[in-house]
């Protein structure tokens, strides 16, 4: 008796110490998951303390219970192994992203994982950053050090989960995951809340933050399954002229005593979009696609349209230059072509999801990218008839296009062909030395005779020498201006940029002392922006050249878009402008054919309002800003509301909708080939 009852306590205690155990292990992975979160929270430049923390906590709660029922069905070293497994998986998911993030400033998608053997040409960088961050990423990969030295100390467990644990597991993660839905649909639903995020949109930075990195992952993994529409408000209905040469609907009154201003055509071409319209037949996206774009208010020609018809072409995405890089003395050519050209004060250039290749593609394209893919590389299936090396070859220019680092990077041998250019990059043609980063100055050197006695020509060319990092040890070029820059008044890291912005200085002065000697510089428009902001420079060297500390909003992505051609009269733009107004600007000045429509940019030289749009749906237009961080719209002193709106409030919301309607149909333009059925070029 005495022993059948101690037999009985021994196993209760056992059974005790299994649920116990199993209690303790929930709750191990909801503070591991949670852990990791907060980890990454902290090291991005994004709100720490807000709703999104705690949906955060919901979600790491609602995955650790996923993960704990998934284990309930094994026993042994079999559990030990699934629960090393999903936790050492999880660790490496934030501690890539985090590197990622600190490189990039932004977090790699589903579709960029899949094609991340590139990365691996930045090995260098990487390993750099793991130095830099190694305290940040023993911190996350504790959970997973701990969870190993703990089982490695402890007894086999040999504990069966019962139905009833499975049950209340079952009904804590519907608890969890209920209350963070509600939470989210109760919430605030303006643009980067986290119901725009979980149901609407695809921004990672702000996905991140409001719902957590798992969370945000999983959403971009079934999106990227099943296709994904964001919602957006209905098409405006805008009167515009649709057919080229036609004028506006009121034509000004002539003044006895004054000469009648000039009525302009607009930019448009012919298109029949209420044939295309009856045409969609059960399209619904595309019939909605015909309706926006023919009633969207298209520019008109203006006192600039054709200024340099029949002009060569040439265009230039810097890697990381910006407005910084402009110094009398340090890069005098820069600074000629700045002030001799026409000197954009209030450009700015928004960086992107995938960095380089969206903000290659937007400057090229005039085209917002599609979130969670290589937009330039899914292009290289469509058609893009208002590429510049489209619409010049199309009049007969030579066209063609380099890169001087490995021709294949971001699937450029895909991408730039269909653009219109014969390619050639490192690999396949370009021969310069295999350096990193590689030469600006080489490249001019080795291409700029493939070109300069062929007019018509239009050349294009994508530059490395700019790339971070922006160390003496790591960067070639950096090293190789080293004592260029050394008694600058700069930080080390500042000075540093300025070198590699020296390597392409020199390509610029090459460049117009080849366009002289072949007697074609006056008759050559050279129009150059950056791929994005040196974001590879810290902060703290961002403003060390800057003079002050820089607003992360806007300024930080304020930079210099240069239009120059020799002999032209220099001017100054003050009206706030993008890069995503290159190809529409270009277009006009050469007085191309091209429909202002399907088009996100506005030419710069127009009349229509200007918009500057921020990949975080923030927004400057000539009226005001506003900060989608802060949600706080702050109209320009003195500005004065358009009609039909009440207060700065109705304002923003009508222009927040229209940057919806333009993420949208830029993404469509994309998946659609909307190009191919409605421009017959």
């Amino acid at each position: 008796m005495y022993t059948t009852t101690r037999r009985s306590r021994n196993l209760d205690r056992r059974k005790k110490r299994s649920a116990l155990e199993g209690f303790n292990l929930l709750i191990f992975l909801m503070g591991s998951i949670f852990f990791m979160e907060i980890i990454l929270r902290v090291n991005t430049e994004t709100s720490f303390f807000n709703i999104g923390l705690i949906f955060s906590a919901l979600f790491a709660a609602s995955t650790a219970l996923c993960i704990y029922l998934l284990t309930s069905f094994f026993r042994g070293w079999g559990r030990t192994l699934i629960l090393g497994l999903t936790l050492g998986v999880t660790t490496i998911l934030f501690a890539s992203q985090f590197i990622y993030y600190k490189i990039f400033k932004t977090f790699y998608t589903v579709f960029s994982a899949q094609n991340g053997g590139q990365v691996l040409e930045f090995m260098n960088d990487i390993l750099f950053m793991i130095r830099k961050n190694f305290l940040w990423l023993l911190l996350l990969f504790l959970p997973l050090v701990l969870f190993l030295v703990l089982k490695a100390r402890s007894r086999k467990s040999t504990y069966r989960f019962t139905w009833t644990e499975r049950g209340i597991s079952l009904a804590l993660f519907v608890l969890f995951f209920g209350a963070a839905l509600m939470g989210i649909n109760l919430g605030d639903k303006e643009q980067n809340s986290a119901f725009d995020m979980y149901y609407k949109n695809n921004y990672p930075v702000a996905s991140v933050n409001q719902l957590g990195l798992l969370t945000s992952m999983r959403l971009d993994l079934q999106r990227t399954l099943t296709g994904f529409d964001p919602v957006i408000a209905p098409p405006p209905v805008v009167e515009v002229p649709q057919t080229p040469g036609e004028t506006p609907s009121e034509t000004p009154v002539e003044s006895p005593t004054e000469e009648p201003p000039k009525v302009y055509a607009p930019n448009v071409m012919t298109i029949d979009f209420d044939q295309l319209l009856s045409q969609a037949g059960t399209d619904a996206e595309l019939a909605k696609m015909h309706t926006y774009f023919k009633n969207r208010e298209a520019t008109l020609q203006n006192d600039f349209t054709g200024k340099y018809k029949g002009y060569n072409l040439i265009l230039i995405t810097a890697e990381g230059y910006s407005h910084y890089a402009v110094n009398k003395d340090v890069t005098p050519t820069l600074y000629k072509m700045t002030h001799e050209g026409v000197n954009f004060t209030n450009f700015y250039n928004p960086i992107w999801g995938v960095s380089t290749s969206d903000g290659e593609y937007v400057a090229t394209t005039g085209l917002i990218p599609k979130s969670g893919v290589w937009s330039m590389y899914k292009s290289g299936s469509n058609a893009m008839p208002f590429a510049m090396g489209n619409q010049l070859r199309h009049i007969g220019y030579k066209t063609l296009a380099y890169h001087n680092h490995t021709y294949n990077y971001y699937n450029r041998d895909v991408s730039h062909p269909n653009l219109g250019y014969d390619y050639k990059g490192l690999g396949n043609g370009l021969q310069v030395r295999k350096t990193w980063p590689e030469s600006d100055l080489e490249m001019m050197e080795v291409t700029t005779e493939e070109f300069v006695h062929d007019e018509p020509f239009h050349a294009y060319f994508m530059t490395v020498s700019g790339h971070m990092r922006y160390t003496w040890g790591g960067n070639f070029i950096a090293s190789k201006n080293k004592a260029l820059v050394q008694n600058l008044p700069y930080s080390e890291g500042a000075k540093a940029y300025l070198a590699t912005q020296i390597e392409l200085d020199r390509a610029l002065e090459y460049l117009l002392q080849k366009l002289d000697e072949a007697g074609v510089a006056e008759n050559t428009l050279i129009a150059m922006s950056a791929d994005h902001y040196p974001y590879g420079l810290d902060k703290a060297d961002i403003d060390n050249l800057a003079g002050h500390e820089v607003e992360s909003n806007f300024e930080l992505y304020k930079s210099s878009f240069i239009l120059y051609a020799k002999g032209m009269e220099p001017m100054t733009i003050d009206r706030p402008v993008s890069s995503l107004d290159i190809i529409p600007t270009i277009s006009n000045l050469l007085g191309l054919e091209y429909d202002s429509r399907l088009l996100m940019g506005v030419d710069m030289f127009s009349t229509k309002a200007p918009l500057i749009i921020f990949n975080n749906r923030s927004f400057i237009t000539d009226l005001g800003k506003y900060n989608s961080v802060t949600k706080q719209f702050t109209l320009n002193p003195g500005a004065t509301l358009p009609a039909g709106y009440a207060t700065a409030d109705d304002y923003r919301k009508a222009i927040s909708a229209e940057i919806d309607r333009q993420f949208y149909f830029s993404t469509k333009i994309l998946e659609k080939n909307y190009y191919a059925k409605v421009v017959n070029r």
